[in-house]
């Protein structure tokens, strides 16, 4: 197995801003070291406020580093040309698009501007880039929609599109998931996973979805409080405390990916299910305040199930006799009524 090469790498970086022409430059983020290898997908993640679109912008070489260097195949990025870095990164960042009367395709076409003349005259290559662009992120039925049109969803895989086009070997983005809703949090996360494993894109992504980043990034970068960092697979970093250092999670616990809830009921329930009836009863029992213990023996009420995962009944044992329930709600309301 071929192993993958550090494209994008930091050395002792520190980025911030300068007020103005006489004042000192504040720092942000301090003695940064990372690296960003090809076929990788990374979540660059933190509280609010830490840094995380300041590091970003300078790794992409939109803004100039306090101290240390950013390197892109070993080569200073903020010493290359804007052309040459656009030749090489393709960035998206959360401002909304001003794109006036452009459609999808005129949209992506601006991400071959760094191969073109001033007239933006495409070639047999930039068609190529721009279709293959166009089949990769599924957009070839509203190729010619007008952006206004589009929906937030579709706006974002256009605008990723763009970056793709661009042909790079990096690409970096700025929250691509904010303000979407669920279904198109996990599409866009997917695509770009897919951008990654499949056509060896390397690609960072500053972002708030830590659910999302658990399950399908190849690395976390994490901002700590006080100008730390700490870097490595997911599951390393939910195992070892450090993503609990970060987020300081309340209420929720990192390790089973659930929200903690307090059996208030003073119930214990015991029940006897497989598969998916078995996590969401768990779930709605605990949820509502009910205990779910292992054993029986400890129980105060025993439940199991009928039939299967698409069309289950939950039988209810008492000394009397079994008494069915066809939905959960109607479980849960009888079990409140005891």
């Amino acid at each position: 197995m071929t192993e993958m090469k550090d494209i994008l790498v930091s050395e002792k970086l520190s980025v911030g801003y300068v007020a103005g022409r006489k004042d000192q430059p504040i720092v942000i983020l301090r003695d940064v070291n990372l690296n960003l290898r090809e076929g990788e997908l990374a979540c660059l993640m933190g509280p609010n406020g830490i840094g995380k679109s300041t590091l970003i912008r300078t790794l992409a070489g939109l803004q100039t580093p306090l101290e240390g260097s950013v390197l892109l195949h070993g080569l200073p990025v903020h010493k290359q040309s804007r052309y040459n870095r656009a030749r090489q990164i393709s960035v998206v960042l959360t401002d909304r698009v001003n794109a006036g009367n452009l459609n999808v395709y005129e949209l992506i076409a601006l991400g071959r501007y760094p191969f073109t003349n001033w007239i933006m005259k495409l070639d047999q290559a930039d068609n190529q880039a721009i279709s293959k662009a166009i089949e990769v992120t599924a957009l070839d039925s509203i190729r010619y929609q007008k952006l206004y049109q589009l929906s937030d969803g579709q706006l974002q895989k256009a605008m990723i599109a763009r970056a793709l086009a661009q042909d790079g070997n990096v690409m970096i983005l700025d929250e691509p998931t904010a303000h979407l809703d669920l279904n198109n949090r996990v599409e866009i996360m997917r695509l770009l996973r897919n951008l990654a494993h499949q056509h060896g894109k390397s690609i960072l992504i500053a972002t708030h979805e830590l659910d999302l980043a658990l399950q399908l990034a190849d690395k976390l970068i994490l901002l700590l409080p006080g100008g730390k960092m700490a870097k490595g697979m997911p599951e390393d970093l939910v195992l070892n405390g450090q993503l609990d250092e970060t987020f300081q999670m309340k209420g929720y616990n990192l390790k089973t990916g659930k929200a903690e809830f307090i059996p208030e009921k003073g119930v214990k329930v015991a029940v006897k299910a497989e598969g998916y009836t078995y996590l969401w009863t768990k779930n709605a029992l605990q949820r509502n305040g009910f205990e779910v213990v292992d054993a029986a023996e400890n129980a105060d009420v025993m439940i199991h199930t009928e039939g299967n995962d698409a069309m289950p009944v939950w039988m209810v044992s008492s000394v009397e006799a079994e008494k069915p329930f066809h939905t959960l709600k109607s479980l849960i309301d009888f079990l409140n009524s005891l």
